[in-house]
């Protein structure tokens, strides 16, 4: 079994399409209720802010414009990341995001929207690593544990990627949550985590030398929102999704989580 990536380069907004819609072209919902899912353990993308105790990110903000431009109510509720595809699949909510990579295996349950975001993935390790320093070299480091969440690409890309390609081996430890995680590596309890390079950089600005990242990306991911099979709200989405790149508003909210809210932590 291989995992396949496609290797690309940079964290960046995707290309706009010459065709992308404008505001004015936008369809309009008529101000229809739609309920997005999401986990809230992905910063900057969504989270729970600890000073305000606000569902605050990149996807908020995102999501929030979108629903003005089509003119819908959005009711944001959560689930863990284990249960959202499937609770999509099963349509229970409308919308699920949470940097969700689009992929293959997972379009046979749900629709995708077009890309929003494209991210490579890092190597995230604890400040005073030196044991290893890059992916050949922690793979070479029998004793080094990896944190992962079951069923992720962080954890397809350590098994097929760094390790020997066997799903069961005992050097990953599997997490309920990507913050679990990360937590345990801050306890020592894993030695590596794997993370597109959106949320390492906002854990490595926030721990004050606690964690790094080191060695170079390991592939890069397509981020989409999700929809039940067949649902009607995908073609308004990516029309919304062209609006909001052609007009500068995602290299906005970019600079706004990516550069200015890093720098104020």
């Amino acid at each position: 079994m291989l995992f396949r990536r496609t290797v690309l380069a940079g964290l960046t907004a995707l290309a706009l399409s010459p065709l992308a819609a404008t505001a004015a072209e936008l369809p309009d919902l008529k101000g229809k209720t739609v309920v997005v899912v999401t986990e809230n353990a992905y910063p900057p993308l969504q989270f729970v802010d600890p000073k305000t105790g606000k569902q605050i990110g990149w996807e908020y903000d995102a999501m929030n414009e979108i629903a003005k431009r089509l003119n819908f109510k959005v009711e944001y509720q959560n689930t863990s990341w284990d249960a959202m595809i499937q609770a999509v699949s099963d349509n229970q909510y409308n919308i699920g995001m949470t940097g969700i990579t689009i992929k293959d295996d997972r379009k046979a349950k749900v629709d995708f929207s077009d890309p929003y975001m494209r991210s490579q993935q890092f190597m995230l390790v604890r400040g005073d690593e030196t044991r290893f320093t890059d992916a050949k070299t922690f793979g070479a480091f029998n004793d080094g544990l990896v944190g992962a969440q079951p069923g992720t690409s962080p954890f397809y890309a350590a098994v097929y990627e760094i390790l020997d390609g066997n799903e069961q081996n005992p050097r990953i430890k599997l997490f309920e949550t990507f913050g679990a995680t990360v937590q345990a590596l801050k306890a020592g309890d894993v030695d590596v985590v794997l993370t597109d390079s959106v949320a390492a950089q906002g854990y490595v600005d926030a721990s004050n030398g606690g964690l790094k990242v080191i060695g170079g990306p390991l592939g890069t991911e397509d981020f989409g929102f999700i929809f039940p099979k067949g649902s009607d709200l995908v073609g308004p989405v990516n029309a919304a999704i062209a609006s909001l790149k052609a007009d500068g508003t995602f290299d906005k909210l970019n600079k706004t989580w990516f550069l200015d809210y890093k720098m104020g932590q």
